[in-house]
C-alpha cells in the first residue's frame, strides 16, 4: 500500500468492496478536489463512477478516469435547480439502472461564478445568503431527494454527504452563511438517516478540516500547520473515509458525522 494521503497500488476487496455498484458524486470538476479524489478511490475500487460538475471539465475528469467511458459516466448539471438534477438522476437510471452510492460532495464555489467577499452575518445581503445556502445545502437536498426513492425500491443505498467542521464544531468570521448550511446537512443526514434505516440504506456525514486543495488560501494552510498532526488533510485521505461509508460492509454505522481534521477541534489552544 502506499504512505497516507498517497493512492493505493492495490484495493483488498475485503475491506470495501464496491465492485459492481454504481456511485454518483457531485462536485467533481476540480482535479484536486474531495470530489475527483473520491470518485478515483471508488473506481479503484471496482464501481462505475458518475461525476458531475457544472462545466465541460468533468468530462476531463472522466477521460483521466476511464479513457474509453466503460465505467466512468460525466454530467454537467447546475445542481442547485431541481429540474437539471432530475435530468442528471434520469441519465444515470438510464445507463446504469440504478444509483448505489451518492456523495454529495458540490458546493463552497462554482467554476465561473465570481466568489462574493466574505461579510458578517449582519452585513450579508439576503440574495447572497440565499445561494450559499443553495450551494451548500440545497444541492445535497435536490440530488438526495431524487436518488432516495431508486435506492429504496432496490433496497440498498450508502449516501455520504460531505459536510465540514465548521458549522457543525468551530467557525470563524464570514461564514455564517456556510456554516449554517453545514450544520444544517449534518442535522438532514441524521433525519434522512433515521427515516431510512432498516431499508438496507444509511446515511452519514464527513466533516473535513483544513484540506490542502488548489482554492486553498495562504492563511488556511498556515492554520492547518497549527493542528495537532502539523498539516493539512490531503482530499485522497477525506476520500478514504468517504469510501468506508459508501462500502457494503458499513451498514450497522448511519446518521454520524466523522471528523477527519488531524485532531484540530481537539486542542483547546491553536498555534
Amino acid at each position: 500500500m502506499a504512505p497516507a494521503g498517497g493512492w493505493p497500488t492495490d484495493m483488498p476487496h475485503s475491506i470495501s468492496d464496491v465492485r459492481g455498484r454504481v456511485a454518483l458524486i457531485t462536485g467533481a470538476g476540480s482535479a484536486e478536489g474531495i470530489g475527483f479524489a473520491t470518485a478515483r478511490l471508488l473506481y479503484l475500487a471496482g464501481a462505475s463512477v458518475v461525476l458531475t460538475s457544472t462545466t465541460n471539465r468533468i468530462f476531463e475528469r472522466q477521460r483521466e478516469l476511464d479513457p474509453e467511458g466503460v465505467r466512468c459516466m460525466a454530467h454537467v448539471a447546475d445542481l442547485t435547480h431541481p429540474e437539471q438534477v432530475a435530468e442528471l438522476v434520469e441519465a444515470v437510471i438510464q445507463r446504469y439502472g440504478r444509483i448505489d452510492i451518492l456523495v454529495n460532495n458540490a458546493g463552497m464555489s462554482q467554476t465561473g461564478q465570481e466568489t462574493p467577499p466574505a461579510q458578517l452575518f449582519h452585513q450579508i445581503p439576503f440574495a447572497q445568503w440565499q445561494r450559499d445556502i443553495d450551494l451548500n445545502l440545497n444541492t445535497c437536498v435536490h440530488v438526495s431527494q431524487a436518488v432516495l426513492p431508486h435506492m429504496l425500491a432496490a433496497g440498498f443505498g450508502r449516501v455520504v454527504n460531505i459536510a465540514s467542521v465548521t458549522g457543525p464544531l468551530v467557525t470563524f468570521p464570514g461564514t455564517a452563511a456556510y456554516s449554517a448550511a453545514k450544520s444544517a446537512m449534518v442535522g438532514l443526514t441524521r433525519a434522512i438517516a433515521h427515516e431510512v434505516a432498516g431499508q438496507g440504506i444509511t446515511v452519514n456525514a464527513v466533516a473535513p478540516g483544513w484540506i490542502a486543495t488548489r482554492s486553498s488560501a495562504p492563511e488556511e494552510l498556515e492554520a492547518a500547520r497549527q493542528t495537532p498532526v502539523g498539516r493539512p488533510g490531503t482530499p485522497e485521505e477525506i476520500a478514504r473515509v468517504a469510501l468506508f461509508l459508501a462500502s457494503p460492509g458499513c451498514s450497522y454505522l448511519t446518521g454520524q458525522m466523522l471528523v477527519a481534521d488531524g485532531g484540530n477541534s481537539l486542542q483547546e489552544i491553536k498555534g
